[in-house]
Parts: C-alpha cells; structure tokens; sequence
C-alpha cells in the first residue's frame, strides 16, 4: 500500500480594514456560479485550488487581527514560489488589499445606499478565483439558463481530474491554463456538449495566454477593456464582467436589467439607465463596488 504524505502551510493573509469575513462567507453561500464548488461550514471556507501545476486544498477562517488565516494542504510540494502565487490568487480573490476608506466617504449623503453600507460595513468583493475562471464562464453561460451553465463547467472540472477529499468531501479545482490550453475545440465539445462554445473557449483561452495578466489589473481602463474584447466570445457585458468580477477593475459600471433592479429596490423607486448613470457618477473609481453592493444587498 503507499501513503501519500500530506504536505501543509499556514500562513497570514493580510486585509485593509476595514474586513469582516463573516460577509464574505455570506456572499459565497448565495454565489450560484459556484454551487457545490466550496465548504462553508460555521466559519470556515474550504475549497481546491490549482495554482502552477500544483493542487491543493485551502481552509480560509478570519485571523485574529484584519486579514484571513489560511490553511494550504497538497500531496505535491509546496515550494515557496507556489504558495506566494497561491496566497497572492487568493488576496486577490477576496479582495482582501481593497481599501474601502475613499468608497465609504463617497456613500456620505446617500442615505438609501448609505444603508447597504451600514449592513455590509467591512465586506471586500469575492470575485471569481481567478479571471481566467471567470473568461471560461462568462462564455459558458450565454444564451443558457444559469443550471446549464453549471452543468458543462462541472463537466470540465470533472475532465481535468483536478479532485481531492477534503473533510471527507470530494472538491474539484478549476482546470489552470495549462490543462486548457492542452484541449482543442474538438475534446472541450466531447465533454460541455456544444460546438459553439467549445470553439470560443480554445480560441479564447489560447488568446487569454498571449496577455500580461498584470497590465489587465492595473493598465489603462480603456486599453484593457478594449483588448478585453478582441478576445473571441468576449463582448461589451463579459468585458465588463471580467473587469469588475475577475480583475477587479471598479472603475465603471454598465446599467444592465439585474443592476437596475438592484438599484430599484435600494432606492425604492424604479431607477432608469440615465438615473443609474448619474448615481454610479457619485462614486467614482468606486462605481463598481457600489453597483456590487446593490447586488448583494438583496
């Protein structure tokens, strides 16, 4: 019989406060893109990740001070250039370097928003674990009710094999660029089941690898989102989607139907794209977590 050994890291994941995990353990409950992907169990987030070839299971719980304790567990390895790239994917993640303080001073005035503020005080956006996921979906789920969607991205993980027990729970990883790369349009439409998709998804993984993923984070907005869209399967709503939800660029928003119904019911009168337009104007740089908070105020 052979024993694997079990190689382990704990180390400090520091945030700007303010940061309240507790809402981010919320916010990743109610996330329907990644239903079943993750554990939250009392205070503790636990998921598979693939970083550098390299798979490993990750607890997350709020540290004593500002930040998030993280657990790292893999069979493989945990060399010191694997766990700086998994601590800075999973910062990046949880949003944990936002410093709220400017988007805070900005609410100042709005009383109604002021409110979600007040209810959601410390939360820092979760995103996607990483933009490239998100690219994978956001061309998963158009034209396709959000099950479905699901369905062919489970499908995928499953392919990749990128599974361990975790508490006696099976996880997945999301494939890393490297297993995607490795599929052409032919073996991604044997596993998701649609020609079409798989088709944008080579192209467009193969196209993600020609970029400098730092210049997406903190280049030009205007540069980026225009690369952003040379990107086969990617148009103006999934550039602005990757922007805000995978690369965490807040610096706009677009008045799409769910953010104008979010916006109704915080405002408590139905707001057009023109009235949307105007309030996100308040906010600056910040346009974007405020339109994210009105989403995840319900």
């Amino acid at each position: 019989m052979t024993v694997t050994e079990i190689n382990r890291v704990g180390l400090e994941l520091p945030a700007t406060p303010p940061f309240d995990f507790a809402h981010s353990l919320r916010f990743v409950r109610g996330f329907p893109a990644m239903v079943g992907e993750q554990l939250t169990e009392g205070d503790v987030l636990t998921s598979a990740v693939r970083e550098r070839g390299t798979l490993a299971a990750v607890r997350l719980r709020a540290a004593g001070g500002a930040g998030v304790h993280c657990e790292l567990e893999s069979a493989q390895p945990l060399t010191d250039d694997v766990v700086a790239a998994l601590a800075d994917r999973l910062s990046s993640y949880l949003g944990l370097r936002d410093d709220l303080t400017e988007f805070y001073a900005l609410s100042a005035g709005d009383e109604p928003f002021r409110q979600v503020v007040s209810r959601l005080y410390g939360y820092h956006q979760v995103s996607f674990p990483s933009p490239l996921e998100l690219l994978v979906w956001a061309i998963l789920g158009q034209r396709v009710p959000m099950p479905v969607a699901r369905t062919m991205k489970h499908a995928l993980m499953a392919a990749c094999g990128n599974e361990m027990v975790v508490d006696g729970q099976p996880l997945r990883a999301f494939p890393d660029l490297e297993q995607l790369l490795a599929m052409d349009a032919q073996r991604l439409q044997g596993i998701i089941g649609n020609a079409r998709k798989a088709g944008y998804i080579a192209a467009a993984v193969r196209q993600w690898a020609e970029l400098d993923e730092g210049f997406l984070r903190t280049g030009d907005y205007d540069e980026v989102r225009e690369r952003l869209l040379q990107i086969t399967g990617v148009g103006p709503w999934s550039a602005t989607f990757l922007l805000i939800r995978g690369l965490g660029r807040m610096e706009r928003i677009a008045p799409d139907k769910e953010a104008l119904r979010a916006a109704s019911r915080v405002y408590g009168r139905p707001v057009t794209e023109a009235e949307f337009t105007e309030l996100a104007g308040r906010y600056g740089a910040w346009q974007g977590y405020w339109g994210h908070y009105l989403r995840f105020a319900g």
